[in-house]
């Protein structure tokens, strides 16, 4: 048995071949081997569907022999088959915890054994005897303390799992490098248990880092900060331009504490680079080089093919009278008084023929003060409208930011078919996939707006009439909110064009189950701001819009995915901001979203989420379903028929079965209790009279359908909830 105190740096080299540019293609980027999923298809997901959907990770490059079965709940127990061993691999079904502790659900029986191994290429093989390829191996005792009350605190899924002691002599931060697994052994010396390891929390415990990152610009260099504390070598290709095929410079990052970072030339600022990361990817079982955009990307080449090294601060790309902008915006005296109207940035003016055919459907469409558009939100703006919401303006796929590229469907054809012609739809149906629709909700790096949206998606040009939007609908009395999608990710994988951070630090940024899957209940790749490096993100990314573009507001896209304390937290960096020192007026930005409560998140199953019962106090507004489904009838997921208190529930009955006349009294009578607590603000200690004729608290009104009392949020009136009708 060998103990790891340290990895060799010349075992770490000696696996690695650092080639500089990506592999070649007509865009000299890695384009992805996995299909496009369909857009519309179910452009929202289904927010209350709650059967968990695994995500099976890519086959190793030899194939398994058998069937792979998941199961959340129980360890993967393997036969003596050497191929099922084999198998076992592709799970990640322990959990290291801290740097002393590593938890797992597997049984060591009397006189057994159970090691932990690593190999820094990844060549782990199990056998009936043993797991070979290993560089290091080190035995694990089993702690009859248990998993700590923070772990759990943590990572309340696996409360219930054994504690294995890590000893005090492992060099940590070098094994996780490296591919990972941890193996069990009865009396006779054959394998039982094995399976890999999920490293967020001791990546947390060891790595968790406050410092910059992204690209930071001096008078005279640019350095770029990446932390990425699982990757063997980390590089820089720069390129001069968006066409360049080849880098005009590859630049090893040197790395202190898991944060690799390199001081360049100040002639990068307005050219373009990507990562290669040699880093283990737990979904092919290899060290693989990926491919990547900068996380913390500030601006992109179209398509997001290349990072744009662009400093946000420089004067040239703020519109004239920016700085004053915070002096000139709407006064919101009360989050109370707030109305929003949401719309998409392409359909704002599209079809809009009173705005410069270059600006329709993009930022600059907002900026002309007599285009139709612009027109009717000022008079929205004059009867009452405070805010206008804008559907997802970040960086997302499923639109070519190419304009030219995108395919439509001639109109003149259209308008001669029959009204009840199947024709139109199918027409439409063909080039769904091509056109430059999209609601936005397919995120692929959160910090950088849309490029199609912008007149040229090229250079710094987004940056630019992003702001002049925001500053036009400020002059015309209108606050900006825009809609944020951090609850998952469009891409995953080391190969996926769309993934970013699942290949800078493999396994981390997205939320996985008992088995190392991705959760995919949002929709599709969970994220996990339970994990600090994303809890940071996710605020720093919010802190740039807020900083950088002046935004006035967010809407939280299923904020129930999210962890309170990241809400709280990130509502607190916010109000810190003022206009004396930061320009901005953090107090007046308004937060609110929706705070369902469902997939693996669902009670507290990940920690406390930001959920509706979860928020009361924190002056975070979260939708409300409850007065919506009393009054129009049943949900977005019942029978389209089943009637509320206004479409004439028991007083005009239009054939759907309620279930019989006491049925459709008791709904009548819920649903009135659910108006009335609406109406009041939804105030948890408001006294109302109920169906029944008693005295109740908001708090106490009971929710017919869906079992619980919980429908109240707020303490006091200040706390302002956002009401969907």
């Amino acid at each position: 048995m060998m103990m790891l105190t340290s990895l060799s740096s010349s075992l770490l080299s000696s696996s690695l071949s650092l080639t500089g540019p990506p592999p070649s293609n007509s865009n000299g980027y890695l384009s992805s081997s996995l299909p496009s999923p369909r857009r519309r298809l179910n452009p929202k997901p289904n927010h209350h569907h709650r059967n968990r959907h695994l995500s099976l990770p890519l086959l190793p490059r030899t194939s398994p022999t058998r069937s792979i079965h998941c199961s959340s709940s129980m360890p993967l127990e393997v036969s003596t088959s050497s191929a099922e061993l084999q198998d076992s691999l592709l799970y990640s079904s322990a959990f290291w915890v801290t740097q002393s502790i590593i938890a797992w659900n597997a049984d060591v029986v009397r006189d057994g054994s159970c090691y932990l191994y690593a190999s820094v290429t990844a060549a782990l093989s199990v056998t009936e005897s043993e797991v070979e390829g290993h560089d290091f191996k080190i035995k694990l005792e089993e702690d009859s303390g248990g998993i700590p009350q923070n772990v759990i605190a943590k990572f309340p899924h696996i409360r219930d799992y054994k504690a294995f002691r890590v000893p005090s002599t492992v060099d940590a931060k070098s094994l996780v490098k490296c591919q990972l697994a941890v193996a069990t052994f009865g009396s006779d010396g054959k394998c039982s248990y094995a399976t890999g390891l999920q490293l967020p929390g001791v990546l947390d415990e060891l790595f968790a880092y406050d410092g910059p990152l992204g690209a930071h610009y001096s008078e005279d260099a640019v350095t770029l900060y990446l932390w990425a504390p699982t990757a063997q070598a980390v590089c820089a290709c720069v390129y001069k331009n968006v066409n360049s095929r080849d880098p005009m410079e590859v630049v090893q990052l040197k790395e202190v504490n898991g944060v690799w970072s390199v001081e360049g030339s100040k002639d990068w600022e307005g050219c373009y680079y990507v990562y290669e990361v040699s880093v283990y990817h737990p979904s092919t079982l290899h060290v693989e080089k990926c491919y990547a955009n900068d996380p913390y990307a500030r601006g992109l080449s179209p398509d997001s093919q290349r990072t744009l090294f662009v400093n946000l601060d420089s004067d040239s790309l703020k519109p004239e009278g920016w700085e004053k902008l915070a002096d000139e915006k709407p006064i919101i005296l009360s989050f109370s008084d707030i109305s929003i109207y949401e719309l998409h940035v392409r359909d704002f003016s599209a079809n809009d023929h009173t705005v410069h055919p270059d600006f329709r459907g993009g930022y600059l469409a907002f900026t002309p003060e007599d285009s139709a558009g612009v027109l009717h939100l000022k008079k929205l703006s004059n009867a009452g409208i405070t805010h206008v919401h804008l559907l997802p303006s970040f960086q997302f796929a499923g639109v070519d930011d190419v304009k030219e590229n995108w395919k439509c469907v001639d109109s003149t054809v259209l308008e001669k078919l029959p009204p009840d012609s199947i024709e139109q739809q199918a027409q439409i149906t063909l080039i769904q996939d091509d056109d430059g629709y999209n609601w936005g909700y397919n995120p692929v790096l959160w910090g950088v707006p849309k490029g199609s949206y912008a007149s040229n998606p090229s250079g710094s040009c987004r940056t630019v009439e992003f702001r002049k939007m925001v500053q036009a609908l400020n002059h015309i009395g209108l606050r900006v909110v825009l809609d944020v999608v951090y609850n998952h990710l469009h891409g995953n994988g080391p190969f996926d064009e769309n993934s970013v951070l699942d290949k800078i630090v493999p396994g981390y940024y997205l939320r996985r189950n008992t088995d190392g899957f991705i959760e995919h209940s949002t929709c599709v790749n969970n994220t996990a701001s339970e994990h600090y490096m994303v809890e940071r993100l996710i605020i720093d990314d919010l802190l740039n819009w807020v900083g950088n573009y002046k935004v006035d507001g967010f809407r939280f896209d299923l904020m129930g995915h999210i962890m309170k304390s990241t809400m709280v937290k990130a509502k607190d960096a916010i109000n810190r901001l003022t206009k004396e020192r930061d320009g901005i007026d953090g107090l007046s930005v308004y937060i609110y979203g929706e705070g369902w409560d469902f997939g693996e998140v669902a009670n507290n199953g990940r920690g406390i989420n930001a959920s509706q019962c979860n928020l009361g106090g924190t002056g975070i507004g979260s939708f409300n379903d409850r007065i919506r489904d009393a009054m129009l009838g049943g949900s977005p997921f019942g029978h389209p028929l089943q009637q509320g208190f206004v479409t004439g529930l028991m007083l005009q009955p239009n054939g759907h079965d309620h279930g019989g006349k006491d049925a459709e009294e008791l709904m009548l009578s819920a649903a009135k209790d659910h108006i009335q607590v609406g109406m009041a603000a939804n105030l948890r200690d408001y006294v109302l009279t109920n169906s029944d004729g008693k005295e109740v608290k908001g708090m106490e009104v009971f929710n017919l359908w869906w079992g619980t009392c919980c429908i109240c949020f707020t303490p006091c009136r200040n706390n302002k909830l956002c009401f969907c009708s």
